[in-house]
C-alpha cells in the first residue's frame, strides 16, 4: 500500500458474505430432504427443521452484538491512503475461504436427510437468514452514524471472514457514500452511486 495506506474492506459486506450461499444451498438441501422420508418421517423432520431454523436465524443475528457495537464506538477515521476494497472483490474472497466449508455443510445436511428430513438444510438456511439479519443491523447502525465501518484486509485472514474476530483490533470509518455498497453492505444502486458523485461525498 501506498505511503502507510491499508487494505480496507467493509464490515457489512464481510458480515453478509455467507448469506446467499447458506440460503440457497439450505433451501436446495431441504428440498432434497423432503423427499427422503427418513427415519422420523417427513411432518416431524419439517417441524424439527422450522424450530431449527428460527433458532439459528436468531443466534447468528445475534452473536457478538456487543463486539460490533465496541468495535463501532471506538472506529477511526479512515486515512487518504487507505485503499478501499470493492464489494464484489471482498465477497469472493469470503466464498473461495469457505467453498469447503460450505460443501461440506451442503453434505452434512443431506446426509441427516436420511435421519431427519430437511431438518440440516433448514439449519443452514437459518444460519444464511441470520447473517442478512446481522448485516441489515448493522446497515441501521451505519446510517444512524452517518459512517461506513471498514475493517483491515490483514485481519480478517486467509479465509476473509470473522469482522469481529480477536485479531481484529479496531475498524476504520467513512462518509457514508464511500465505496460501493450501502449501508449493511448491498449493493449500492445506480441512481444512489450517480447522486452520490454528484454531490462529492466521499471518505
Amino acid at each position: 500500500m501506498a505511503r502507510g495506506g491499508q487494505g480496507l474492506a467493509r464490515v457489512a459486506v464481510v458480515a453478509r458474505a455467507g448469506a446467499a450461499p447458506l440460503w440457497w444451498l439450505g433451501v436446495f438441501a431441504a428440498g432434497i430432504g423432503v423427499l427422503v422420508p427418513g427415519l422420523t418421517g417427513r411432518r416431524i423432520g419439517v417441524t424439527a427443521g422450522a424450530a431449527l431454523f428460527v433458532v439459528a436465524t436468531a443466534v447468528v443475528a445475534l452473536a457478538r452484538r456487543k463486539r460490533y457495537a465496541a468495535l463501532a464506538r471506538g472506529a477511526a477515521r479512515a486515512g487518504k491512503y487507505d485503499v478501499l476494497q470493492d464489494r464484489a472483490v471482498t465477497a469472493r474472497i469470503w466464498r473461495r475461504g469457505h467453498r469447503r466449508w460450505l460443501l461440506a455443510a451442503f453434505a452434512a445436511a443431506i446426509g441427516s436427510s436420511f435421519a431427519v428430513p430437511a431438518a440440516g438444510g433448514m439449519l443452514l438456511a437459518g444460519t444464511g437468514a441470520g447473517l442478512r439479519l446481522k448485516a441489515a443491523w448493522l446497515g441501521r447502525r451505519e446510517r444512524a452514524d452517518d459512517v461506513l465501518l471498514w475493517v483491515r484486509v490483514d485481519w480478517l485472514g486467509r479465509r476473509g471472514g470473522a469482522p469481529a474476530g480477536k485479531p481484529v483490533k479496531g475498524y476504520r470509518s467513512t462518509g457514508i457514500a464511500a465505496g460501493d455498497a450501502a449501508p449493511g453492505g448491498a449493493r449500492r444502486r445506480t441512481a444512489e452511486l450517480v447522486r452520490h458523485a454528484g454531490s462529492g461525498r466521499a471518505v
